[in-house]
């Protein structure tokens, strides 16, 4: 079985969001970085080379793929931010509605900037998502 790309590293969060191009982005990964850090309590690591990820929990699907993976996170793409985690909660589709601006991929929130969206709601997302992975999808 291929393994998982996407591992902890031992690379600096903080140099990588400085060199992060977009201004707003850039503006945007701090941002994110001091509110996950916050709420998990975690500290932030580079998970690959563009992720930075909070905690970390292994999981295992029916296939028999295995793995570990950052509870939330987020990755500050050139199209958007790609946050991480806080979709999966029960009570995430009720609180995606009322966030404002996003998209929503395969396990992925994406939004354009931060200023888009509701940070109360993002915040409470962030909260259950985490207390989620860490709860219910926690397999070691």
């Amino acid at each position: 079985m291929a393994e998982n790309i996407t591992q902890a590293t031992g690379a600096s969060v903080q140099e990588f969001l400085a060199a992060v191009e977009h201004p707003v982005r850039r503006a945007d990964g701090f941002r994110l970085l001091a509110l996950m850090s916050e709420i998990t309590g975690e500290p932030a690591q580079m998970w690959g080379p563009t992720i930075v990820g909070f905690g970390r929990y292994h999981y295992k699907y029916a296939s028999g793929r295995e793995g570990d993976a950052a509870e939330v996170g987020f990755s500050p793409r050139n199209s958007s931010l790609s946050l991480y985690g806080l979709t999966y909660g029960p009570e995430a589709a009720e609180l995606l509605g009322r966030l404002g601006r996003h998209k929503l991929g395969t396990g992925c929130l994406y939004v354009n900037k931060l200023d888009d969206v509701d940070e109360a709601v993002l915040t409470e997302l962030v909260r259950l998502g985490y207390w989620h992975v860490t709860t219910a999808l926690r397999h070691d």
